[in-house]
Order: C-alpha cells, then structure tokens, then sequence
C-alpha cells in the first residue's frame, strides 16, 4: 500500500511535468509515446518488483496475437489469452498464498491491461473486420482502422499515467491525447462563438486535479479511521449477532460498507487527478458550460450516496470497468446479457468465492429490482409527495441491498459469506426471489451487432 500510493504520488509530479515539458507542442508524438511508456516501466518495477513480469509478458504475448492472428478472430484470441493468463494469477494468488494479499499485488494492474487487451482487440475487429453498417454508432466512433505499431501500443498499456490504478481507457483517446488531438476534438463539438469566444479556449486541468486531490485526501482520512472502528469482521462475530436486534445489525451493515468504499474512492479518484494532470481526461463542456474532466473518472460518488435504485448504483460504481463490461460482453453477447456480464465480472475479479457470492447475488436483485421498477414506479408518479416517498423507500432499499450483495466480496471465504448471509436470514435472496415470482418481468430489450443504419437495410429488404 506505501508503494501504491508513492508510485501515485510520484506519478501525479510525473504527470504535471508532462503536461508542461513534453506537451504536443514541445514534443512529437513518439518522444510522448517513449516517456509515457518507460515512467510505466519504472513504476511498475518499483511498485511491484518481479511480479511485474507478468505485465510485460501479457503485454508482448497479445502483441504477438494481434500482428499474427486473423482480424476475424483477433478479439476472441485476444480475451481467452488475456484472461486466461489473469485467471492462472488469481489462482495463485489464492491457493499459493492461502486468501493472503501479497505484499507485491500485481493483480490490479494486471486486470487493467486486460482490459485494454480486450477493448483494443473488439475496437480492432470493428475497425478492420466488420463493415461500418454493421456496427452501432457507438461502436463505428470507436473503431480502430490500422494496427497500432509497438511503441503505439506499449505506450497505450503500459502508460505512467494508468499502469497502477488505472482507468481503462478507448485507444483512439489515448492517442488522440498523445498527439494533441485531445482537447480539441471536444472543444469543437460546441459552437464557442455563440458563448463570446473568438476562437477555441485552452482549458487547464489544475481546477480539476486540485478538487480531486481534495477528494482523495478526505477519502484516505476516512478510510484509516473508520475501517479501525468498524472492521467488516465485526459483522459475523458471534457476541455481535447475539446481542444485536436485526435492524441494527442492517445499520452497522450500512455503516462498514461506508468504511471500505472510501479505500475505492481514494484509489480511483487519485488515478483520476494523475490522468488530468497530465493533460487526459477533458470532456467537453456541461450544461453551465463549465469544462468537464470526468472522460476517465471511475466514479460518481453524489450518484452513489443518493442512488435510488441498483441499476443507478452500478452505472455510477467502477465506471470505466462497467462500460468494459457493456462493449465486450454484454453487447456482444447473443444471449443472456446480463447474467454473462456479471459472470464475467466475477471472473475478472479473481476466483475467491466470496466474489460468485456478491455478482450471482448481484444478478437476482438486478432482475427483482428491475421488475419492481417496470411494474409499479408508474403508479408513484402522479404527485409530488407519492414521488418523494417512492425515492426515499427505493434509497434505503437500494443502499442496504449494495450493502448485502457487497458484504462477501470483501470476506472473500466461503464460510464468513455464509456465516452472513444466514446472519441476514437471506431476505434479500428470499424477497428478490417472491418479486421474480410475482410481478410479471418484462423482456430485456438487447440489442446485438445492431447496425446504425437498421432503418434503412430494413427498406432496402423490402424493396
């Protein structure tokens, strides 16, 4: 953890020194390609010594994949490789060393470069192997033409600014951002001239990077004093649950979730101020017109806090891995979507069984929660109060059902998640399973390989 947070902090003076000195108009896009890629190098080697070896084989065993095999299947190869290599660490990870986080944990970055791996593979695949009317329009924005050259792509996985936390980004940003291209193909999706602008403004990330800084300081303090007092552990201990009522144990609950989310919101929120300090990150304008620097953020802690369903909660929770998720599996995916999408998930997180708790759990009160939204929101609708005690019921029901889906990711075993669970009486499972019964379940309207221009191959069919 001290070499997490030096390599970051180290990282954040690396990344405003960047910006500064190696910027797109001091440097050509390979001496930025170069920089990014060796400070990674050097991170990595410093933070994680020889486990890092496992990055740079990944790395150089799916650039092989990608120059040698087939565009057809580029993207297949590339994510059995990937994750497969990431499965085989997770394993070790758990039956070598016994549940234990080794003091060198190279599994974060590494599923962060899987995630690239697999992201530039399918944005490939678009790009070179399907045709433009095959694709959504998300996936046509996306799409990678030409194979990226090595440094091109050694730059894109192995980059200072993400190479310890993070985030996964598109490869077409990421080099528009190396080549200065960045900002401004933003900045010119608003017409400036209407707000008195003469010509393009130069937005600086230093507002940003500062707010977030602050968020991160705010989150450590947090995390160090509040994981103290209320230990997850607590939870299953035997004194606890015999003198505890069931409400209050659901209040404690609530309260030691708050505790180990701050550790996540200081990881993503610093990685996100390093990516800004270096110039990445820009997203436009919002609707104030106030520069936006969230293109990478991993979270959206006020949409968190005040989530009023699970749905909410989730799209605004690891940001960045759950749009992964969306492009790779559940777009692709010819059926099921969802259920394979948490599947996946579980799998990218590691094969402790606490994880296949948490996601098949996650699964059934995804379903339960949609049904009840589909089928009785509507008639809450027709009054202001009917709508505030609507939100407020479906706040405390949406926060305590994160809280239980939640809980055995971080026990990890099997036996404290169980230990939970009847703990808990397993109402979660047990009401989610009546609402599935009960209410009536809309079909999941999915869209695969939907092409952009459907309207008009429909007419040219009928012609």
């Amino acid at each position: 953890q001290i070499n997490f947070v030096a390599c970051q902090l180290f990282a954040l003076l690396a990344a405003f020194w960047f910006r500064i000195y190696l910027g797109p108009s001091h440097a050509s896009s390979a001496v930025r390609h170069a920089f990014a890629t060796l400070f990674g190098i050097y991170f990595a080697v410093f933070c994680f010594g020889w486990y890092s070896i496992h990055l740079f084989v990944l790395v150089l065993m799916n650039y092989g994949i990608m120059n040698m095999a087939s565009i057809p299947n580029i993207h297949r190869y590339s994510f059995v490789v990937a994750m497969g290599y990431l499965m085989l660490c997770h394993i070790s990870r758990m039956y070598i060393f016994h549940y234990g986080i080794l003091t060198t944990d190279f599994s974060g970055p590494l599923m962060i470069i899987t995630q690239k791996i697999t992201t530039l593979a399918c944005q490939l695949h678009d790009g070179i192997g399907r045709q433009a009317e095959e694709l959504t329009a998300e996936q046509n924005r996306l799409a990678v033409k030409t194979r990226p050259s090595l440094l091109e792509y050694l730059s894109y996985l192995l980059n200072f600014m993400s190479i310890i936390a993070g985030p996964c980004s598109n490869y077409k940003d990421y080099i528009a951002f190396i080549e200065g291209r960045h900002v401004h193909m933003k900045l010119l999706e608003v017409n400036w001239k209407q707000k008195g602008y003469d010509r393009l403004p130069d937005p600086s990330p230093t507002g940003a990077v500062m707010y977030k800084l602050c968020i991160t300081l705010v989150s450590l303090v947090l995390f160090l004093t509040l994981t103290k007092n209320f230990p997850m552990a607590y939870i299953i201990d035997n004194e606890f649950l015999d003198k505890t009522p069931f409400l209050s144990r659901l209040g404690y609950l609530y309260v030691v979730t708050q505790a180990a989310k701050q550790k996540y919101y200081f990881a993503w929120t610093l990685a996100d101020a390093v990516n800004n300090a270096a110039g990445y990150g820009f997203n436009g304008v919002d609707e104030r017109g106030a520069f936006r620097w969230d293109l990478l953020s991993n979270l959206n802690m006020w949409n968190i806090e005040t989530a009023t369903s699970f749905k909410m909660y989730l799209e605004n929770w690891n940001i960045q891995t759950a749009v992964w998720l969306k492009r790779i599996c559940y777009d692709r995916a010819p059926w099921y979507p969802t259920a394979l999408t948490f599947v996946l998930s579980a799998l990218w997180h590691g094969i402790y069984p606490g994880y296949y708790f948490t996601f098949l759990t996650g699964i059934l009160i995804t379903l339960a929660a949609r049904a009840i939204r589909n089928n009785c929101r509507h008639y809450f609708l027709s009054s202001v109060p009917l709508k505030v005690a609507y939100d407020v019921a479906t706040w405390v029901a949406t926060q305590l059902a994160v809280c239980y889906t939640a809980a055995p990711f971080v026990m990890l075993a099997v036996e404290p998640a169980i230990t939970f669970y009847k703990s808990m009486y397993f109402h979660m499972h047990i009401l989610s399973i009546l609402v599935l019964l009960v209410l009536p379940v809309k079909p999941q309207t999915h869209s695969v390989r939907r092409p952009q221009n459907q309207a008009m191959q429909n007419s040219v069919q009928r012609k």
